[in-house]
């Protein structure tokens, strides 16, 4: 110690020093930083998270309700959780800044990192959306109206056109469920029962194709033995014709012609059906 310039030593009394009582052993792996503010150290990390949850669980609750319903809240919890780790492991404790300050700025900074990954419109899209609400709003207030196209353009210094390709990349998506039932039409039905699959092939598409293969199979059925047994064996045994020529002591050629007349013979059969 120092007193107007001179040094002044000072050697505390015994009674005055004090044994720190051993630490307990961690449970929970976790390289605790000794600069945090003793309140809020993390070297007990599960009391630092039960201690510091209703902190995620107000700012998150704060937050959602500028949110759309679809986005689910119990997601932003656990990334507000993260956050709040994230926080724990960085701090730095300095004279003006606090642990709940810093987790605070680390927790929503982490759920508006985890928005704008779920977020289908781009930054700079959602900047447009955002300037075009704000224009929107300025020139009802003014004007005491709703706002046509033709006011818009005229604000905006650009045509009929580029409003409409302007407003088709701002124009917000809802995102429904297909599986969830809702009164659609009195029915009570999902979407995904309602809305028909294009690619998929139609009830009546596939009773017709199998009405069609069992009147194909009966005029197999029909065609003289050694046709019917080259087709069995190329189709459903899958033979080359090589060796279904090699099995009947024929040529390949021959084979290949019985083959020829046995199918022209079903697709005259066939397109008489259609007719």
């Amino acid at each position: 110690m120092t007193i107007n310039g001179t040094a002044i030593g000072f050697v505390p009394n015994k009674s005055q020093l004090t044994v720190a009582a051993p630490l307990a052993p961690e449970t929970i792996e976790f390289v605790p930083n000794h600069d945090c503010d003793p309140c809020d150290s993390p070297s007990n990390f599960e009391s630092l998270l039960e201690n510091r949850r209703p902190l995620v669980k107000s700012i998150v609750d704060r937050m959602k309700r500028e949110l759309p319903a679809r986005i689910e809240i119990d997601d932003l919890y656990s990334v507000g959780l993260a956050g709040l780790v994230a926080a724990a492991q960085s701090f730095q404790e300095t004279k003006n800044n606090s642990f709940i300050a810093y987790a605070s700025i680390r927790i929503r900074g982490a759920v508006l990192d985890e928005l704008r990954r779920m977020d289908w419109m781009s930054r700079s899209r959602r900047s447009k959306a955002k300037q075009l609400g704000t224009l929107i709003s300025r020139i009802e207030q003014e004007r005491g109206c709703a706002v046509g196209p033709e006011q818009l353009c005229e604000e905006l210094g650009i045509s009929a056109k580029e409003l409409n390709a302007l407003m088709d990349q701002v124009r917000p998506i809802e995102v429904i469920s297909l599986d969830v039932s809702e009164e659609w039409e009195g029915s009570g039905d999902s979407l995904h029962d309602i809305i028909p699959d294009e690619t998929g092939t139609s009830a009546f598409e596939r009773l017709e194709r199998k009405e069609l293969t069992e009147l194909i199979a009966e005029r197999i059925k029909q065609l003289p033995d050694v046709p019917k047994r080259v087709l069995a064996m190329y189709y459903y045994e899958g033979m080359k014709l090589a060796d279904i020529a090699l099995a009947f002591g024929r040529t390949e050629s021959r084979i290949c012609q019985i083959h020829t007349q046995a199918l022209s013979q079903l697709r005259t059969y066939v397109l008489g059906l259609l007719t």
